[in-house]
């Protein structure tokens, strides 16, 4: 029996059959990303959490590309999307005098990265019972007891004292001798030894703690605590709080309590001995402004750990934080922090009382359009910044280059580990955003 020719109505029904089946064989097929030893959280394919494989691959072209003309010299990325691993790429070399290319697990400065890690001690004290967000610095360290505020009539007297809660987002008043124009306190600064001209003014890492208090607590402040955001030594001074709270220096503190449960085994204030060989490097020269790039020296254990710059880290590492706090304060099974906490930190915490400095201090955050909660820059909504991202995303970046982003509403974090600190850093992080979510593909 002759079988009865297929209608055309039956014939396009077919065709639509094998166009969906060879979909989904192409969907079942999307290779998830290639990572050499162990990966920081489990990998998938691109496709089964959302994005798309072609368009991952715009990042891997165009940093390629950055490489290429020597715009940077090497970087990692990595991009998890709904708990799992989705790109991991290294581009260029690990340090620029060499040819030995970057490494997945090449090391890096993190500089102010090093910032989420002390607010997360300070709230895990919180959880403890120890701290209190309204607690006075005084309480844990005497020597801000008397502290005096700058005034263009002279110094005067503090109205409040500042708390935790403004260690935790830059309101207590404190400079950064790099960013401040109150010329007083740069000179006071300066005389003190907490300023070089010239230096990268974070890095104290010749003094020991107790040394940094005591000559800090003797600057005038910018600002009466609590009425003014500008980016500043708050979060060292938070480090010297967790310290004198748990009665461990903070490096140790964080080892116990974060990076060993978390399992970040490449994250310290120096080069650990497994680690030396794996360091990444800047160029010798900035590549727009031709000035030298001078980066610390992670090579030795430090004096003090500076809580606001002293951090060294791989994107692993990272990555496995990032996740924790997107998770609610768990990952594999281990809880940090409570989900109320996390919750608490990623909240906004200036509303619109606390105005940002119109400085070089205030415009870190200023021009982004975001606003800033515990430790971290939180995005108040959809709109009104100058990067994709969802309300409620936060992040944060480093000196040298590096940065990161949460994304709780996609259930999306990056970590963006590189060496630039010229003013192409700024370009490379917004660049890294807007190309991983051009790829979110549901």
């Amino acid at each position: 029996m002759h079988r009865r020719s297929l209608n055309p109505l039956a014939r396009a029904s077919q065709r639509l059959l094998a166009a969906a089946l060879l979909s989904l064989l192409a969907f079942g097929c999307a290779q998830a990303p290639s990572v050499g030893g162990s990966a920081p959280i489990a990998t998938a394919a691109p496709e089964s959490a959302g994005m798309s494989s072609a368009r991952l691959e715009r990042i891997t072209a165009t940093f390629e590309q950055e490489v290429a003309a020597k715009r940077l010299p090497g970087a990692v990325a990595m991009v998890a999307r709904k708990g799992k691993l989705v790109y991991a790429k290294a581009f260029g070399v690990r340090d620029p005098k060499g040819s030995e290319p970057m490494q997945l697990d090449s090391v890096f400065r993190i500089y102010s990265m090093t910032k989420p890690f002390t607010a997360v001690a300070a709230m895990m004290l919180m959880e403890d019972g120890v701290l209190q967000l309204g607690d006075p610095v005084s309480r844990w360290l005497p020597a801000f007891k008397d502290v005096k505020v700058s005034t263009p009539q002279g110094d005067v007297a503090a109205t409040r004292p500042m708390t935790v809660l403004d260690l935790l987002r830059h309101t207590a008043g404190l400079p950064y001798g790099e960013l401040t124009v109150n010329t007083a306190v740069k000179d006071a600064l300066t005389k003190a030894g907490l300023y070089k001209p010239n230096v990268i003014d974070f890095d104290t890492r010749d003094l020991s703690g107790a040394e940094q208090v005591d000559r800090l607590a003797k600057i005038p402040l910018l600002y009466q605590p609590g009425t003014t955001w500008e980016y500043s030594l708050a979060t060292d001074v938070l480090g010297r709080v967790v310290e004198a709270a748990s009665g461990q220096r903070l490096g140790v503190f964080l080892q116990r309590r974060l990076f060993g449960p978390l399992r970040m085994n490449d994250t310290a204030f120096s080069l650990l001995d497994t680690q030396r060989g794996r360091l990444a490097e800047p160029f010798e020269k900035d590549a727009i402004t031709g000035a030298p790039i001078r980066l610390i020296d992670v090579s030795q254990p430090p004096a003090n750990d500076s809580g606001g710059a002293g951090g060294v880290s791989t994107a692993g590492d990272y990555l496995r934080f990032v996740q924790m706090m997107l998770n609610g304060g768990t990952l594999d099974g281990v809880r940090v922090l409570s989900r109320s906490t996390v919750k608490l930190m990623a909240s906004d915490h200036l509303g619109t009382r606390i105005p940002i400095a119109p400085t070089p201090g205030g415009g870190v955050l200023g021009a982004s359009g975001y606003t800033f909660g515990l430790g971290l820059a939180v995005r108040p909504a959809d709109g009104m910044a100058l990067l994709p991202g969802s309300a409620g995303d936060y992040n944060w970046g480093g000196y040298a280059g590096t940065g990161m982003w949460i994304d709780p509403k996609e259930e999306l974090v990056a970590v963006f580990m590189v060496q630039s600190a010229g003013p192409l850093r700024l370009h490379h992080r917004n660049l890294i955003r807007q190309l991983v979510y051009q790829a979110i593909a549901d």
